[in-house]
């Protein structure tokens, strides 16, 4: 099936559901094609070096997140047991989360399966921890739900992804436990879990810088800021992610780059500028649309056609358009 996939008449619907293209989402984020900055490589083994979390800020799209998945898979470790950050976060859900009305209801019902454990599921950075230690000094412990499979001991890496997504009191209410690595589990008779010192697990933690993190938290964590890519490093970032793009599409490749650039400039107006992960899609559906065919060879309307990929604010759109037509007059 060619693209355009969808044309809007429904006297087009074929005989068979339509076979779409499988999605390149995944493909885009395998860590094999991450491109860390220099800065960034030596913020990740300060951080390894001291043992303490490192904290990342940026703009959205700028690879925050898979940074995680880059350092698990090239030090050889599974992949990074991610906590999604919620505005209803508490510091307890980062380590395990406990049914307390199943367990109530069960134990009111008077059930054979009114197991304390049985309502016990562990998350992140309590999974992390645990792993980090022999199984039989866990066990020691009674913590560990009938069905838990323990693998360890190994290290882990750990993403905590938005932290500032989280109420104020999310950081200050992990101060001692990410410093110490360990846990307590109200539930259990208040037993403690801590990980191996050799075993301790790595701590990633992304920020948009939506809301001021405490200043003491901020003190136990190694702290970057992932600046956006200058023109050179990001052809390399396209050339690695999309292969494709590089050699006979280079002339497509450089126009749609200083586009892209010239709707990220101060001046352009725009509410909300694009990141790499938009051009990235963009660079897909250009593709996709008319192969390696140069921008300045396509109609306008041709290029507004993509332009959804990039622009995500209603207010932008009719400024995007007219970015582009200037842009495309400036280049013939």
């Amino acid at each position: 099936m060619k693209f355009p996939y969808y044309t809007g008449n429904p006297e087009n619907r074929p005989t068979t559901p339509a076979e779409l293209p499988k999605s390149r989402r995944e493909e885009l984020d395998k860590p094999e094609g991450y491109l860390p900055d220099p800065g960034l490589v030596d913020a990740v083994n300060v951080a390894l070096l001291l043992g303490q979390p490192l904290l990342l800020t940026g703009e959205p799209g700028t690879g925050k997140t898979q940074l995680a998945y880059s350092v698990a898979h090239e030090l050889g470790f599974a992949k990074p047991l991610k906590f999604e950050t919620k505005s209803t976060s508490t510091a307890r859900d980062l380590f395990y989360t406990y049914d307390t009305l199943g367990r109530f209801h069960a134990a009111y019902a008077r059930a054979s399966n009114a197991d304390s454990l049985e309502y016990l599921t562990y998350n992140a950075l309590g999974l992390a921890i645990l792993l980090a230690n022999k199984e039989s000094a866990i066990k020691q412990k009674q913590c560990l739900p009938k069905n838990f499979k323990h693998d360890g001991p190994r290290r882990s890496v750990v993403l905590i992804d938005e932290v500032d997504k989280a109420p104020r009191d999310f950081p200050n209410d992990l101060l001692n436990e990410v410093e110490g690595m360990y846990f307590k589990i109200p539930e259990l008779k208040n037993v403690e879990i801590k990980a191996d010192d050799d075993m301790r697990p790595i701590l990633i933690i992304t920020s948009n810088s939506e809301k001021h993190l405490p200043s003491a938290f901020l003190r136990r964590c190694i702290y970057y800021n992932i600046p956006f890519p200058d023109e050179k490093r990001l052809t390399k970032i396209v050339e690695t992610r999309l292969g494709r793009f590089a050699g006979g599409s280079s002339v497509l490749l450089a126009e749609a780059l200083a586009f892209f650039y010239q709707l990220r400039e101060p001046n352009s107006g725009l509410t909300k500028t694009p990141a790499t992960a938009e051009l990235l899609g963009w660079l897909l559906a250009l593709r996709a649309l008319d192969g390696d065919l140069p921008l300045r060879q396509r109609s306008s309307q041709r290029i507004v056609s993509t332009l959804s990929t990039l622009i995500k604010a209603e207010e932008d759109q009719k400024k995007a358009e007219v970015l582009l037509n200037d842009w495309l007059g400036k280049e013939k």
